[in-house]
């Protein structure tokens, strides 16, 4: 099959063009000026397919690179599957996501990781990769982990949040961070104090502040702060790559410039709800259904910061500044209805996470609408530098001969409504809900096939592959 888009601006994360692409089979064949011949054919009569992207952006595909699919958490699981939730990836414009093969302590990290591939094996409908959550560092998980890169694993996620479930202390960061430095794998943290957490929450709980607003008050904006720089000092101490996920808090972006202006290979990931929510937004949530319990529909960890602090203005100049190089999601959406609904009386039994893997890209660009990236910035936040940061530059992330066919075609002049009642998604609810958005997404490619068009769904579980990553293109 022969794809053809024509009269469409193409966006890279270096400039824009109007240029017509050519997909030929599953990869970009070429990058033409408009109505160009080539080898003596006129290009239109000679495809299969002709798609007139006229007055729209062709962009790379979206990849986010930090889903939760399936998670075990909380005493339940994410509720979306890898079926569900990359089909509703699809829908948004994400073409790619990266997910999370879990190891706990006494399990083998080969264990988790064929059981994160049983999981999304023929279930996916866009590409997927994996990084590896070391829940337990020890001897076995430590050596385990030198076999990761061959599995085209190249990144892995260690805690300092949740004693008892994930955390790792200060001396199994350091041994695991050694592995890291010797092997190039990547490593990704997760930068909270959890035992200051607990002790926090233990006394908001006696003293009967247990509605979900208090979930933000015990996880202080100083312990992200704290934990971010314990982070990067343990880092330069071994001289591991550092890439620290869903950054919240404006001192933590803090922390991670200074760290970069002083040449360390530091790196920093947000989430569109630390762009656009506030701790006030849900404290004023309240619902006839759920009451006050209405926000733990935004629920997540990190939490949602005070916008009275400017933690929101901070998060998007730290973008334009690249004091934070990417945005992803974190995606690991839970129903209030039989899930969320566990921590009705306790907010420390609410399972974390907020779903946004169909809405990300479009959320972005309202960041371009109102001025807060331009419109490369979007397309480097969104596809190209998670590329190069998980290993996937070349076949993913950019419009060039010889990528993977993945090309969005984005409406500028069109709208979109976020609803539980229009979403994707597998929950009963949207952190997004009425959320309006002055673009839209058209047209989904993904290695050549059509997934979504003029409003329809033409793609199908199994349609997505597992990629084998390669190692950080910003290792030094």
């Amino acid at each position: 099959m022969k794809t053809l888009i024509i009269n469409g601006t193409v966006v890279s994360a270096t400039g824009r063009s109007q240029a017509d692409v050519l997909i030929d089979g599953e990869t970009i064949a070429a990058v033409l000026a408009p109505g160009s011949v080539l080898l003596g054919h006129d290009l239109a009569a000679s495809v299969d397919r002709v798609i007139d992207a006229r007055g729209k952006y062709v962009i790379p595909g979206g990849i986010d690179a930090h889903t939760h699919m399936e998670l075990p958490f909380g005493g339940t699981a994410a509720s979306d599957t890898f079926e569900t939730g990359t089909r509703a990836a699809a829908w948004g414009g994400t073409t790619s996501i990266i997910d999370f093969a879990v190891q706990r302590t006494g399990e083998r990290v080969q264990d988790g990781l064929a059981a994160w591939h049983e999981k999304a094996a023929g279930e996916c409908a866009v590409d997927y990769g994996f990084h590896q959550i070391i829940g337990g560092v020890d001897d076995a998980s430590l050596a385990a982990m030198d076999s990761l890169v061959d599995e085209g694993i190249t990144s892995f996620k260690l805690f300092m949040a949740y004693p008892g479930v994930f955390y790792s202390d200060d001396a199994q960061i350091l041994k695991a961070m050694q592995k890291s430095a010797d092997t190039g794998l990547l490593t990704m943290m997760h930068a909270e104090n959890g035992p200051a957490i607990d002790v926090l929450a233990e006394q908001l709980a006696k003293q009967a502040k247990t509605s979900p607003y208090f979930h933000g008050v015990a996880r202080a904006w100083q312990l992200e702060e704290e934990a971010t720089h314990r982070a990067i000092m343990l880092g330069n101490l071994t001289g591991a790559p550092l890439y620290v996920v869903h950054v919240s808090a404006k001192q933590a972006v803090e922390q991670l410039a200074w760290a970069r202006d002083n040449g360390q290979n530091v790196f920093g990931e947000t989430c569109p709800q630390y762009l656009y929510l506030s701790l006030e937004d849900q404290l004023g949530a309240v619902s006839e259904e759920w009451g006050e319990f209405e926000g733990a529909k935004w629920v997540c960890s990190t939490p949602l910061r005070s916008k009275h602090e400017g933690h929101q203005h901070h998060m998007w100049q730290a973008l334009r500044t690249n004091d934070i190089q990417m945005v992803s999601t974190d995606h690991c959406p839970f129903c209030m209805k039989g899930q969320k609904e566990l921590g009705a009386n306790d907010f420390r039994a609410i399972p974390n996470g907020i779903g946004s893997v169909e809405h990300r890209m479009d959320l972005m660009y309202q960041g371009v609408v109102t001025g807060q990236i331009s419109l490369e910035r979007w397309v480097e936040l969104t596809s190209t530098t998670p590329a190069r940061m998980f290993g996937l530059y070349g076949r993913k992330g950019v419009i060039q001969p010889g990528a993977d066919g993945d090309v969005v075609i984005y409406d500028p002049n069109g709208r979109t409504t976020i609803s539980a009642a229009t979403h994707h998604m597998n929950m009963d609810h949207s952190a997004w809900e009425g959320f309006q958005i002055d673009g839209h997404v058209d047209t989904v490619i993904s290695r050549g096939k059509v997934l979504v068009d003029d409003g329809a769904y033409l793609g199908r579980k199994g349609d997505g592959r597992y990629l084998k990553r390669g190692l950080s293109q910003y290792l030094i």
